[in-house]
């Protein structure tokens, strides 16, 4: 790897083309380096992750009203949408709005956290929306979905979002529209293009994310590969982008993040260097934000030793700064101890998260957020319990190199009768070095768990069957990796709009 400075010029600065941080990425995904096994071997995992989490959410309102606003766009040379027979064709821009909030609405893909915080599974569903349409095959598949995972870990390496309140989905759209390029073999003009125009697209505020959490944040990821794939049709029809997108005088750095004084640090393969990023990111076991992860665990290991709940006095959870700030009481939100709150609301609190899987000794993706369990009395009693602290050896942690990385914390539980217990858990069991990493078979468990009762067994089987083959699938092949449902599965249908 090579670490890339990038900084704010003046218009009547130079700065050649090939020194910009878009024109870098566009030479990492279009060089022809071939992918290693392993690395295939993780995008097929993730491609049955994605599938996974949208067959349990297939019914849910957000995935039938993208559902509902895609089929408004059938073609020809279109791509299926979960759920639907591979019969029924979307434009690629709407295949992957529909299938990417599908992926995204129950929190439970993959994460990777660095400097900043992604879900780079959300590159999946734009990059093979295009493969589906464009008649690529399992090769050209992999060799874009390896590509779009490895801008997407290298941008959240090097660049801070949340610190200036830019959204995540500013790093998706640049890495999708580099995958989409490199699924296409386009030139490195044409993708730098369109990495840049991906990027002016789909910068917004962390909002999505804040207070009153509404299901625009399940649709925020589906948004950003729409618009990524809109970008590079543009691209490689001649139209160009505003540029240098990062390094601009009025560009993204100067004036959404730290300024035209700072300098970031990105890195990026060297020429001929294998793009082995997917490798150092993570799936979720289950279904909350990935920070909450470890801390489900140690609160299912706690559950035993405390034994009656009514007698505890307050809960102390010590962690990162990122933690705290986000889904803790340090971000100064209301919301988060509120029983009436939303789903996305609850989600992205840890102190209901904490009080639940104490009281219920594991977590449910749907039960464990129903409005009734989220109101019941024990249940608000303790989580008003609880309360979080930035610990600097917990954000250090959070940000250290390797093996050394941690997102979990320290949780001092304090008793009614002057009794302490504490714990500590540093890594979540299913991370790649906790306890129980997930393999291939983890994988199609958590499929065949979430697909229960929606998909048939057959077409779980067929769909798990071409996934084993992924690299040597053919076009025809690549345009099966979905999976339908009967139509009394897919629940009502969304209220009448525009399309």
């Amino acid at each position: 790897m090579k670490l890339h400075d990038v900084r704010t010029y003046k218009s009547a600065e130079p700065l050649l083309r090939e020194e910009q941080l878009a024109w870098k990425m566009a030479a990492v995904a279009t060089d022809p380096v071939p992918v290693e096994a392993d690395v295939a071997e993780m995008i097929g995992n993730r491609i049955i992750d994605n599938a996974a989490v949208a067959a349990a959410s297939i019914a849910r309102h957000p995935i039938r009203t993208a559902r509902a606003q895609a089929l408004g766009h059938r073609s020809d040379r279109g791509a299926p949408i979960f759920g639907l027979s591979r019969d029924v064709r979307i434009s690629p821009e709407w295949a992957a709005w529909a299938n990417g909030t599908a992926v995204r609405e129950l929190d439970f893909h993959d994460t990777f956290l660095a400097a900043d915080y992604s879900h780079p599974g959300d590159n999946i569903p734009p990059i093979l929306a295009v493969a589906q349409a464009g008649g690529c095959d399992g090769a050209a598949l992999v060799r874009g979905l390896a590509a779009g995972y490895e801008l997407q870990v290298d941008l959240v390496k090097g660049i801070c979002l949340h610190e200036h309140k830019i959204d995540h989905i500013a790093h998706l759209g640049p890495s999708a529209a580099g995958g989409i390029a490199a699924l296409l073999g386009l030139s490195t003009e044409i993708t730098y293009q369109a990495i840049q125009q991906a990027l002016h697209v789909t910068t917004t505020t962390r909002q999505s994310r804040k207070g009153e959490i509404s299901t625009w944040k399940a649709y925020a990821p589906a948004f950003a590969g729409k618009m990524a794939i809109e970008a590079v049709d543009r691209a490689m029809r001649g139209e160009g982008a505003p540029s240098p997108a990062y390094e601009g005088e009025d560009g993204f750095i100067a004036w959404l993040l730290s300024g035209p004084d700072h300098v970031y640090h990105v890195p990026l393969p060297a020429p001929g260097e294998a793009k082995r990023a997917i490798l150092d990111t993570y799936t979720k076991e289950y279904s909350a934000e990935y920070q909450s992860q470890a801390l489900i665990d140690l609160a299912c290991r706690l559950r035993a030793r405390i034994g009656d709940l009514s007698g505890v006095k307050d809960v102390l959870i010590r962690t990162s700064h990122h933690t705290h700030n986000v889904i803790g009481t340090g971000a100064n939100d209301p919301q988060k101890m509120d029983p009436n709150a939303s789903r996305e609301t609850l989600d992205h609190s840890i102190m209901y998260i904490f009080a639940v899987a104490l009281e219920d000794g594991g977590w449910h993706h749907v039960n464990s957020y129903a409005p009734e369990r989220a109101r019941q009395p024990q249940t608000v009693a303790l989580w008003r319990k609880i309360t979080t602290v930035e610990d600097p050896v917990w954000t250090g942690r959070y940000h250290a190199p390797g093996a050394d990385k941690a997102f979990g914390g320290q949780v001092i539980v304090t008793m009614e009768d002057g009794s302490v217990l504490q714990d500590e858990l540093a890594i979540a069991d299913a991370h790649p070095l906790g306890a129980r990493p997930f393999d291939r078979p983890r994988y199609i468990d958590k499929f065949r768990t979430l697909a229960d009762g929606i998909v048939e067994e057959a077409e779980q089987d067929r769909f798990l069957a071409l996934v084993e083959r992924l690299p040597s699938l053919s076009a025809d092949e690549v345009l099966d990796l979905n999976f339908s449902v009967l139509a009394e599965r897919l629940g009502a249908d969304a209220p009448a709009g525009i399309f």
